[in-house]
């Protein structure tokens, strides 16, 4: 890794994402930032998270410029991505849409089938399709057309402030290879002997609940394609143990993206459960350098087959039918996310960018010990923590059973039976996906 180079694009960053952030402001409040550029040499690109995907595609913009120097982009932050696209989608206003947008892989599918005008059929261009990791590859694919280029995984990590676990005299060992009994027993001492939290948890969506579930090998799914919630029995322990936490204070709710970064970033809980993108978000505290230690995810106690390890997000780069030059869109993804090692090795040790183009994992900075971790070898871990995540069948109506378990959920744990709220969900879920 050339170190000028990094410490220059990160001094860039610094600076562009304040400019990312004023920008969306603007479009929040006036509707910018739509549409393919049709400058010969610049595309727009929708995107979230700066501290992740803005820095990633900061360098890939740095890289393809030392071989193409006109070429520019035009990054648009969009906070709430899915609301923004299924508003242009639902109007059909397709001339809105940028040339490249990141899509989230559990709705990928679904949007491409939804929307067969949104998103072009990659599959013919020329990008090294056979160079990404293959269960990646598969949630972009439909019919065995490519629609999108694969970038990041989703291995779920548990991060902890070790200074604080240590004030409650744990280290993180207490915390490695537990159950969820095991953790809630650390968590309510911790609670009581330091004021904080273990973690956080946005109880507007069931994403750690499902991460419950394809921890312990669950299914969301009867095998007819039916949604299965009543009935479940590892649904209903991870429920069990959301109720528990909830009930002892040990998980703090938060109620938008801000808070929850602010959550661990300013020091209010102790930890953080998530995909391993969320390292950029940790890392943006610098003063917090040391402090942290990464381990396995707590395992569901009494579900056979339950394992340490599960699965939250990624996403993959698409681009749209409104793309003013497609071919030059390809060109750029193929030879960054789908070609540079450089890429890879800058962006991983910075945000925690694990990408899925293979060539990358035999870089020697995936072995690195990291001493904002206090040397811990993190993305090695992740990479090892990947290969053991059990298999979990999202579905074409993944957001419709998300949604209406999250109500359902956050009933439950405000003292609503498990079973009537369970079955409430089913039926609104067999009501929307007209089942």
């Amino acid at each position: 890794m050339k170190r000028n180079k990094f410490l220059m694009l990160l001094s860039i960053f610094a600076l562009t994402s304040l400019v990312v952030l004023v920008a969306c402001d603007d479009d929040s409040s006036s509707g910018g930032g739509n549409g393919g550029t049709g400058a010969e040499n610049e595309l727009t690109v929708w995107f979230w998270d700066p501290a992740f995907n803005g820095f990633a595609l900061e360098t890939a913009e740095a890289i393809f410029q030392e071989t193409n120097p006109d070429f520019r982009l035009n990054m648009v932050e969009q906070t709430e991505i899915d609301v923004r696209l299924a508003t242009v989608l639902g109007a059909g206003n397709y001339e809105e849409l940028p040339d490249i947008i990141l899509v989230q892989d559990f709705g990928f599918v679904r949007d491409v089938l939804t929307w067969p005008n949104f998103l072009l059929d990659l599959t013919d261009f020329d990008i090294p399709w056979d160079e990404f990791a293959p269960g990646k590859l598969g949630e972009s694919t439909v019919d065995g057309r490519h629609f999108g280029v694969p970038f990041d995984q989703g291995t779920v990590i548990a991060a902890y402030r070790v200074d604080i676990l240590e004030e409650a005299g744990f280290t993180i060992d207490d915390l490695t290879d537990v159950t969820w009994d095991e953790f809630i027993e650390v968590g309510r001492e911790v609670l009581a002997q330091t004021g904080h939290t273990l973690f956080s948890h946005d109880n507007s969506n069931s994403d750690f609940i499902l991460q419950m579930v394809q921890s312990a090998g669950g299914s969301i799914w009867h095998d007819d394609g039916a949604p299965y919630l009543v009935g479940n029995a590892t649904l209903e322990a991870a429920i069990e143990v959301y109720k528990q936490l909830w009930d002892e204070g040990i998980l703090t709710t938060i109620n938008s993206w801000d808070e929850y970064i602010a959550s661990f970033t300013t020091g209010s809980t102790a930890g953080v459960l998530n995909g391993v993108w969320i390292l950029g978000s940790i890392h943006s505290a610098t003063d917090l350098s040391g402090s942290w230690r990464m381990t396995n995810f707590p395992a569901l106690p009494g579900v056979a087959g339950a394992t340490n390890y599960s699965n939250q997000g990624g996403s993959s780069w698409g681009i749209t039918t409104n793309a003013s030059n497609p071919e030059l869109a390809a060109e750029f993804l193929a030879a960054t996310f789908g070609g540079s090692i450089e890429l890879y090795e800058i962006i991983l040790p910075a945000s925690g960018a694990i990408g899925t183009w293979l060539p990358a994992a035999d870089s020697p900075v995936y072995n690195e010990a990291q001493d904002f971790w206090g040397g811990q070898r993190v993305f090695e871990m992740t990479v090892d923590f990947s290969a053991r995540v059990p298999e979990f069948y999202r579905g074409l109506h993944y957001t419709e059973i998300s949604d209406a378990l999250a109500t359902a959920v956050v009933n439950i744990a405000n003292g609503a039976d498990v079973e009537a709220e369970l079955a409430i969900a089913e039926e609104t879920i067999k009501f929307n996906i007209g089942w």
